[in-house]
């Protein structure tokens, strides 16, 4: 298995490591899945555009990229709040509403300051089953600076659904919503 590395790079832990590996940055590349962001990225900004609810935004976002991304079961954000990923909005299966620091994907990849990309969440060391469903997964830190705010956890019932263009996509989606919250984008 594999996990790849799209934002900041830290240490992996053992373990983990084994499950994951850092991976370069993408290419850029016209594509059809780089055009499917790019349309992505426009429609979140003026999804975005004059509302400045965390909340509300982030709702907006899940559900489009949950009805966007082709093989996707399920796409939401966990808060952190002292030292725990707290279930925020989502759209899918019910979730785990906790998850500590460190402990499965998203803890993994909000501990580390990384994204990210499980093939097989079967063979992550620590993998937390909310949907059974579920066999691929990606992690996208959410940064206030160098600070980790949460994640934004999309998986899918695809082994391998996801790569790097979904890693520099969905972190290009994620970063304009966090430069909105901020009052960056105007």
């Amino acid at each position: 298995m594999s996990a790849k590395v799209a934002k900041k790079k830290a240490p992996a832990k053992k373990g983990a490591a084994k499950a994951a590996k850092k991976a370069a940055p993408a290419k850029k590349k016209t594509s059809v899945k780089g055009q499917m962001y790019a349309s992505l990225v426009a429609q979140l900004r003026s999804l975005l555009k004059g509302e400045y609810d965390f909340i509300a935004n982030a709702a907006n976002f899940s559900a489009l990229v949950y009805n966007s991304l082709p093989d996707v079961n399920w796409a939401g954000f966990y808060i952190l709040q002292d030292d725990v990923l707290v279930l925020g909005p989502f759209q899918g299966q019910p979730a785990c509403v906790r998850i500590p620091m460190g402990k499965g994907v998203c803890g993994f990849a909000a501990q580390q300051c990384e994204t990210v990309i499980v093939p097989n969440v079967h063979e992550f060391p620590g993998h937390i089953a909310c949907d059974s469903a579920s066999n691929s997964e990606i992690v996208i830190p959410l940064f206030d600076g160098a600070r980790v705010l949460g994640v934004f956890d999309v998986d899918s019932p695809t082994l391998k659904r996801f790569d790097d263009q979904d890693a520099e996509g969905l972190n290009e989606l994620v970063t304009v919503l966090v430069a909105h919250e901020e009052g960056l984008d105007e």
